[in-house]
Formats: C-alpha cells, sequence, structure tokens
C-alpha cells in the first residue's frame, strides 16, 4: 500500500511539475510582452552579433555596436573583424532615405550614399536595413506564430533554461510545417528569450532544408538608452562621416 501512495504521489509530482513548466511559458502571452515593452521603449543600445548564409555559404560573424531610436534612427559601427571601424547611419527621411556609410581603416577614404536596396548593400545581407530593430523581429515572429497556431500547424518546443550573454533566458524551438510552400518565413527557429527583459536576445533560424540561415544575438541590451538626436547627427564628433 505504501509503495502504491509513493508511485502516486510521484506521478502527481511529476504531472504538477509538467503542468507548471506549461503554465510558465505561453507564446502568445510572451508576444504580448515583447510588444508591451518594446512599446514603451524610445531608445536602445546593444552589441548586435549577425551571422547570415550568403551565396550557399555561412558568413564570418559581425560585431557590431546598434543604436536605435523612434521612429526610425539606427547608427552602427563594427568593433570586430572582419569590418572593424565600419559606420553606417540610417535615418528615415533624412538623407533621400540612403544609408550614409564609410568603411575603416584604409578602406575609408570617403563617405558614401548607399541606397538600402542595391547591389552594394544587399550583397552582403540577407535584409534591408530598413527590416532592421528588435521591433521588427517580434513582429515577423508574431505574424508566424499567429497564423501558425491559427492553422494549427505550429509547434512550440520548450528546451530549458540558457545563459546568454550573461542573461537568464528561456530556450525555445518553433517549428513550422517543413513544406516552402505553405508561405511561412522559415521551418524553425530557435529563441533565447530573455527571462526579465521578455526580449528574444538571440534567434537562429533555419531554412525548409534545415540548414542555418540566420544568427542574430544582442548583447548587452539597454532599453533605456535615453538617445537623442544627437547620437544620429552625421556631424556628431565622434562619428567619421
Amino acid at each position: 500500500m505504501r509503495r502504491n501512495i509513493v508511485l502516486t504521489a510521484l506521478i502527481v509530482a511529476a504531472w504538477a511539475a509538467s503542468a507548471q513548466a506549461q503554465e510558465r511559458f505561453s507564446v502568445e502571452k510572451w508576444l504580448a510582452e515583447a510588444t508591451a515593452r518594446l512599446a514603451a521603449t524610445d531608445s536602445y543600445t546593444a552589441v548586435f552579433h549577425k551571422q547570415e548564409l550568403l551565396e550557399g555559404k555561412l558568413s564570418r560573424e559581425e560585431t557590431i555596436f546598434f543604436k536605435f531610436k523612434k521612429p526610425f534612427k539606427i547608427y552602427m559601427k563594427w568593433i570586430e573583424k572582419p569590418h572593424r571601424g565600419r559606420e553606417s547611419l540610417f535615418v528615415q527621411g533624412e538623407n533621400r532615405n540612403r544609408i550614409k556609410a564609410r568603411e575603416g581603416g584604409f578602406l575609408g577614404l570617403f563617405t558614401v550614399n548607399l541606397d538600402p536596396m542595391g547591389e552594394t548593400v544587399m550583397r552582403e545581407n540577407r535584409h534591408p536595413i530598413t527590416d532592421a530593430g528588435l521591433e521588427n523581429l517580434v513582429k515577423l515572429m508574431e505574424n508566424q506564430v499567429r497564423r501558425g497556431i491559427e492553422a494549427g500547424e505550429f509547434v512550440l518546443r520548450e528546451l530549458g533554461e540558457e545563459q546568454v550573454y550573461g542573461r537568464r533566458t528561456l530556450k525555445v524551438e518553433g517549428i513550422f510545417p517543413k513544406d516552402k510552400t505553405r508561405g511561412y518565413y522559415c521551418y524553425r527557429t530557435v529563441m533565447n528569450l530573455d527571462v526579465e527583459l521578455k526580449i528574444p536576445i538571440k534567434v537562429r533560424v533555419f531554412n525548409w532544408d534545415d540548414v542555418l540561415v540566420e544568427n542574430y544575438g544582442y548583447e548587452d541590451l539597454n532599453l533605456d538608452a535615453g538617445l537623442t538626436d544627437a547620437d544620429f547627427d552625421p556631424k556628431n564628433p565622434q562619428y567619421r562621416f
């Protein structure tokens, strides 16, 4: 009898732990929290890590100091090889909606203005600069996840907690139909969601052949950066434009 009672208690405890884990994370709740947190954020900074599949080859990781301010202002400075010293500035509605850019080192003799969708920019990027930023990332996730849930073809796997960039995160995997014709952005994505900030600070995207095509990370994310227009002024003496 006692053995049966102990066994029953263990089963109940395991069920309770499983139920608690399910209650702990809801993708719909997380999306709402992330959207609300970003809506309350006027500007932020981060060290942005970027790696993409370009022409069938995974690029070297780029490490970029990143500034963002609403409505849509972006400043980036590459702080590690292969493009250390490169700078770019994009302010929507200014400079004829072109990117002001300058290379680092001996290559940075001149400042140039580039079309965000032009060949020079897009041969090194899977997305134009107008797609950059955390709000665009969360909006894309929200669109894809909600569509998948409504169609009954989205699977979410909780992979436990993981330390990323010194932050406590919840690691989750979202899986969509392995059929490109269904029109989803990808086959699956693995995300690390900052437990405190409610923001994805690392995202890996896999195509329908289950090949890594995008690997992004936001290290040292500061959602209360208090940036001003001077941070996006090409005449800022800290910049080389």
